[in-house]
């Protein structure tokens, strides 16, 4: 069983898609914020991370760089999942080892399950 972190600030998307990838069958862990979702990246050593951007304490684009240079984390996919839409924030989490870029507004839970789903190629 794949085991995916989420990292997400707001309470009830992190709810919505915990229970969503619960049910597909993923094994769920939760951070809310940059500085909860290191440690808990580095403990549990998920397949897949979902990542916001804007969280409090460490940005996401701070937690991408760290878990790229983390031995325990730096092979996991990273998702990057976050309200910003410009290209130049688009571009900075790729150049930063996003396997990929989603905009909240512009996909679906189901979008993101499937995305998940091809990324974990199951």
């Amino acid at each position: 069983m794949s085991k995916i972190l989420l990292v997400e600030d707001d309470a009830a998307l992190r709810d919505i898609y915990s229970t969503r990838f619960l049910a597909e069958g993923y094994e769920v862990v939760t951070a809310s914020d940059g500085e909860q979702a290191l440690t808990t990246a580095v403990r549990e050593k998920p397949n897949l991370i979902l990542l916001d951007v804007m969280m409090p304490k460490i940005s996401g684009f701070d937690v991408l760089d760290i878990l790229r240079t983390t031995p325990e984390t730096k092979d996991s996919k990273i998702i990057i999942m976050t309200a910003l839409s410009q290209p130049s924030d688009m571009e900075k989490g790729k150049n930063l080892g996003a396997d990929d870029y989603l905009v909240k507004s512009q996909v679906t839970l189901t979008d993101v399950v499937e995305k998940v789903k091809v990324m974990l190629a199951e």
